[in-house]
């Protein structure tokens, strides 16, 4: 009988037989393990991908030996935190998925007003931890979203036009690299991978943990959504566009174009009803927020009107419900200058035309605190446009809508075309033209990341993203080339 060799792979079948990894602490499950359908699944139920092995971490040093394992074995290489990505870039087929999942850590310093969260963790873990001490940072709206994929692409959310985008609050980060070597990178420290990791996605290798700079928010802000008729959508556009243009940086408003969700605050007579939906956070005294939304909450007689003291951590769980793990989800996505009349007609044709009730649109407002920082601090491109709008195809298994409202999104996004600003990378799809992630950067930027990239990752090893390939005449087998470009 032979005895199998530790740390091998069989090329003779898809599956692996005996995996071990020296010095990984952490699970190993592979396809024949009772746990690999779960845990091969991500956020978006559309991505169906089969990897050789899946190396759950539960710290950094099990993270430098999944990375060399791999490396030594020229295997594809995803990471997950969240999972969250539409594009599915946490899992790949046939090769290592570093899970991060289980490396959930949050610590907080109230004094300092810092918090140190691994990359495994949920935003939902750390508003968790922060709000016990009257502390948030930027996270996105839907509390599942992992911090990691969030932070690494910009990071969008209520408090941007505020304190920045997530990036901008980033202090320092833990990062293994393509060589399995561990570095520490911040403003002092490797600077110019710290700057490339404001924002450039997973391309530089994986980072375990994050240092943000927290700011005294909540634990009560004025939040909540305000509801008009479909058929309201142009007049309402319109009196939102003059509102916002001098509102104070401390409003964040998101407006979603849809049927409105069966969420319990929503009377049930207007569930699945087609409306405008603006939803509202104050990040300042709740007193003066309400004298700021007076007029938006009174313009053209709303469905209803939600906004009101709420709790921080509550109101960013609000919408967990209406992007659940499994559902299927295709996005199209690309920034916008200030809603001008012609932008408003092509919007409001539009965003109502899709077939499953699970669908919409939602336009971010940015600037504040976003445009302040100048093009080229961070890697985070765009910085000037006013909105970030996404296209969102959504539907259950054994529903149909899939086709006609993945047409839906292509061609409401053709018809922004002559609007379009760029776009923000974390809203981008799958099946993208690889133009469109210079197009998230721009050029300056982008050339930059390019030449990160060849510094740090010269072998592009980490491309299961939205790639930054390397300088192309960087050493790499002929092999490895065919395949990781």
């Amino acid at each position: 009988m032979t005895t199998p060799m530790p740390a091998e792979i069989s090329h003779r079948s898809k599956e692996p037989t005996v995996v071990e990894i020296d010095g990984f602490r952490g699970r190993l499950i592979s396809a024949n393990h009772a746990d690999y359908d779960s845990a091969r699944a991500v956020w978006n139920g559309a991505i169906d991908r089969r990897p050789h092995l899946i190396a759950r971490c539960i710290g950094t040093a099990d993270v430098i030996a999944a990375v060399r394992f791999a490396r030594d074995r020229d295997l594809e290489i995803a990471i997950r935190g969240g999972g969250h990505n539409v594009a599915g870039t946490a899992v790949c087929d046939g090769g290592v998925v570093i899970d991060l999942s289980a490396m959930r850590g949050v610590r907080v310093d109230p004094t300092a007003r810092r918090t140190w969260v691994q990359a495994g963790a949920l935003w939902g873990d750390v508003d968790h931890e922060t709000q016990a001490h009257g502390l948030a940072t930027t996270g996105g709206i839907v509390s599942h979203t992992g911090v990691a994929g969030l932070t690494l692409g910009g990071g969008v959310g209520w408090l941007m036009r505020k304190h920045g985008l997530t990036v901008d609050n980033l202090l320092a980060v833990d990062v293994v690299t393509a060589d399995g070597e561990l570095l520490r990178a911040s403003r002092d420290e490797h600077p110019d991978l710290f700057w490339a990791l404001q924002g450039g996605g997973g391309n530089f290798g994986v980072v375990t943990s994050f240092e943000f700079r927290l700011h005294p928010i909540g634990p009560t802000v004025l939040a909540g959504p305000i509801l008009w008729d479909a058929t309201d959508a142009g007049e309402v556009l319109r009196f939102y566009r003059d509102f916002i243009r001098d509102a104070p940086d401390e409003l964040g408003t998101v407006v979603r174009f849809g049927a409105a969700p069966p969420l319990p605050v929503i009377p049930e007579d207007l569930h699945w009803r087609p409306v405008v939906m603006v939803g509202t956070c104050y990040a300042g005294p709740i007193e003066d927020g309400e004298r700021l939304l007076r007029p938006l909450r009174t313009s053209r007689t709303p469905l209803i009107d939600l906004v009101g003291p709420a709790p921080y951590v509550g109101f960013q769980s609000a919408l967990d419900s209406t992007v659940v793990h499994g559902w299927n989800y295709y996005w199209k996505s690309t920034h916008l200058p200030e809603l001008r009349d012609d932008l408003i007609g092509v919007i409001a044709e539009h965003a109502f035309s899709c077939a499953s009730p699970r669908s919409y649109a939602a336009m971010f407002h940015l600037k504040g605190a976003v445009s302040r920082v100048a093009e080229g601090g961070t890697a985070f491109g765009n910085r000037q446009a006013s909105h970030a709008i996404t296209l969102d195809a959504v539907w259950r298994s054994g529903e149909d809508f899939g086709d006609r409202d993945t047409a839906w999104t292509r061609g409401f996004f053709t018809a922004l075309g002559s609007f379009r600003q760029g776009v923000y990378v974390n809203f981008l799809g799958g099946d993208e033209d690889p133009d469109r992630v210079r197009e998230a950067y721009g050029d300056s930027v982008y050339d930059r990341l390019v030449d990160v990239k060849t510094k740090y990752d010269p072998d592009n090893v980490f491309h299961h993203n939205q790639n930054i390939r390397p300088d192309a005449g960087t050493r790499m087998s002929g092999a490895s080339r065919a395949r990781r470009h």
